[in-house]
Parts: C-alpha cells; sequence; structure tokens
C-alpha cells in the first residue's frame, strides 16, 4: 500500500496550487507548479513558463527539478519529493524518473488536464508506435557511427554514472 499523505504534504501541495494561481494571473504561462522538497523545507519552486520563455519544456517540473539541481549540486533527488498542481506529462515524468526523487505527489490528473486543452494522449499514444510510423517522422542515420560513441563510453574508465 502507498504511503498516505501528511499534513506536512497537504501544506506543500497547498503552495504548489497557490504557486499555479499567481502564475494564471500574471500571464507567465500555464496553470501548472511544482515545489522540491527536501528534509521539510522547500528547495525549488517552479511554475509553468513555456509561453513566457518562448521554450515548451520550461514545465513547472522541470524548472523546478532544474533549480533544485543547481541548489545540491548534483543530478538526482534522491532524498527529496516533487509537488506538483497536476499529474506530470509525459516528458515531466521522463525527467523525474532521471531525477530519481523519492516520490511525487500531484493533485489534478491527467484527465482534468485535458479537459482544459492539455492533452497528453497523443504523446502516450505516439510512444507506443515504432518511430517511423509516428505523426512527426522519425528517421534513423548514421546507426554505426553513433555506437562509435557508445563503445567509447562503455570503455571511459572515469565516466559519471548516471
Amino acid at each position: 500500500m502507498a504511503p498516505q499523505p501528511t499534513a506536512e504534504a497537504a501544506k506543500f501541495m497547498a503552495r504548489a496550487i497557490e504557486l499555479s494561481f499567481e502564475n494564471i494571473r500574471s500571464n507567465q504561462g500555464g496553470p501548472f507548479a511544482a515545489l522540491v522538497v527536501s528534509a521539510g523545507k522547500i528547495l525549488s519552486e517552479g511554475t509553468n513558463r513555456v509561453t513566457f520563455t518562448n521554450d515548451p519544456t520550461a514545465h513547472a517540473e522541470i524548472v523546478a527539478i532544474r533549480e533544485a539541481c543547481r541548489k545540491l549540486g548534483r543530478f538526482e533527488l534522491t532524498d527529496c519529493e516533487i509537488y506538483a498542481s497536476c499529474e506530470p506529462c509525459p516528458m515531466c515524468l521522463g525527467a523525474i524518473y532521471w531525477a530519481r526523487p523519492a516520490r511525487v505527489y500531484f493533485a489534478a490528473n491527467s484527465a482534468d488536464a485535458a479537459k482544459i486543452g492539455f492533452d497528453d494522449t497523443l504523446i502516450y499514444n505516439q510512444l507506443k508506435l515504432p518511430p517511423e510510423a509516428r505523426k512527426i517522422p522519425m528517421l534513423q542515420l548514421m546507426r554505426d557511427r553513433a555506437l562509435e560513441v557508445f563503445r567509447a563510453w562503455e570503455a571511459k574508465p572515469d565516466k559519471i554514472q548516471y
């Protein structure tokens, strides 16, 4: 059974939701916000900045993860929790798995987001297709040369694993 949210978790989620309200009032992005929390303290806050920065990757979770990692000086958030005002999209979910937080809390779900125009169904469906069958054509080119790079990485004795 999954751990039950605490009063402290509710406090952090309330902050994420308030940030999402502030973000729409300021016209700096969509209705999404996220926090990274470590040892019971907010380490970073992020709001959706896609339209404000013209950066399609500037989702709240990504912004918060980048800032938390910068502050901690590392690329993993293993001892942290993420609080998101909405269930993470596929891109953010990928970033979350790479960051490896201890847990993620979210408020609204993906179906709620779809109802207001933020529908990730296309992306999830596209991921199931082979690259050549996707809506955006994806064509493999120079695989052998790229594999040389992978072999060099494998042989590198001082690489930093992640």
